[in-house]
């Protein structure tokens, strides 16, 4: 995979944010995502093989659109920063996600912003077996990778059905139940990037697990 052809994309795309320079550069475009999706391919498999409740995900299943969706967002850009892929994307279920962008690139992976219902399940769930949970947050590793959860809207008093004392309560008032983890364009360029990746699947993969089974059983 040339990372460094996609980063300079990139680059130019967002000097030239217009479509009728991205139908100019078709032919570019069409190489570096083609590209990518080979890579993701090859990445699929390698994480199917250390996964075996992984779910297969090809490229061009995994691979997002490099438009914004500019009737919920008016205001952004017509084109991406990045490009972004999920992996291991079970219908309904919280995928492992690679964001590689210019300067900011991440993994992140869980829930964002759940439904009502599955957002119910995994509230059960930790009402159920929340120590659980906080022993896979406070693993010395997932927190020197992750920090912590990802830090979006909560509610301000317990959510309906849980008391305002309950033992896990800092948990249960979350909406977003996600981590995240963010990179520089050098270290994808890097001999080692794909051992990261890796890595950081194996790190994330007991707390994607958690969730998936909380919205699924």
């Amino acid at each position: 995979m040339d990372f460094k052809n996609q980063i300079n994309f990139l680059k130019t795309l967002q000097k030239n944010k217009s479509k009728e320079w991205m139908d100019a550069n078709r032919k570019w475009y069409k190489e570096v995502r083609d590209d990518y999706i080979g890579w993701l391919d090859n990445m699929n498999a390698k994480l199917a093989g250390i996964d075996d409740e992984y779910y297969d995900t090809p490229g061009k299943k995994g691979i997002n659109r490099i438009n914004n969706n500019l009737m919920f967002h008016p205001n952004k850009p017509i084109y991406k920063d990045h490009f972004g892929a999920g992996f291991d994307k079970r219908p309904g279920t919280g995928d492992f996600y690679i964001e590689i962008g210019i300067e900011r690139s991440m993994f992140a992976g869980g829930l964002w912003r759940p439904d009502p219902k599955r957002l119910r399940s995994v509230r059960d769930a930790i009402d159920y077996d929340g120590e659980e949970l906080k022993k896979i947050l406070n693993k010395k590793s997932f927190k020197d990778t992750f920090g912590g959860l990802y830090e979006d809207v909560k509610l301000t008093n317990a959510p309906k059905g849980f008391s305002n004392d309950h033992q896990h309560i800092d948990l249960l008032r979350n909406k977003t139940f996600a981590v995240a983890t963010e990179f520089s364009s050098k270290e994808v360029l890097q001999d080692n990037f794909e051992e990261k990746v890796i890595d950081i699947y194996k790190e994330m993969l007991p707390f994607r697990r958690y969730l998936n089974k909380a919205v699924t059983v």
